[in-house]
């Protein structure tokens, strides 16, 4: 697991208990507005705006969450 990912990484995380495919689309590091809600994140604690292989939406994950593929 890393704790650092940039745009384009492919990455994998759990949703809806299976496995999602998707790519890093952004970092995000301020509060800000991501996949229909609202996004606290900071320098600290940075965020990652992905999007999925499978279904071409996006989520919003903490670093914890995200798996390089």
């Amino acid at each position: 697991m890393a704790d650092e990912f940039s745009k384009g990484d492919h990455v994998t995380w759990n949703s809806h208990g299976s496995q999602a495919e998707g790519t890093v689309k952004r970092k995000i590091t301020k509060e800000t507005e991501a996949s229909g809600r609202t996004v606290k994140a900071s320098p600290d604690e940075p965020q990652y705006e992905v999007e999925s292989d499978k279904s071409g939406k996006t989520a919003v994950h903490k670093p914890g969450a995200l798996h390089e593929k």
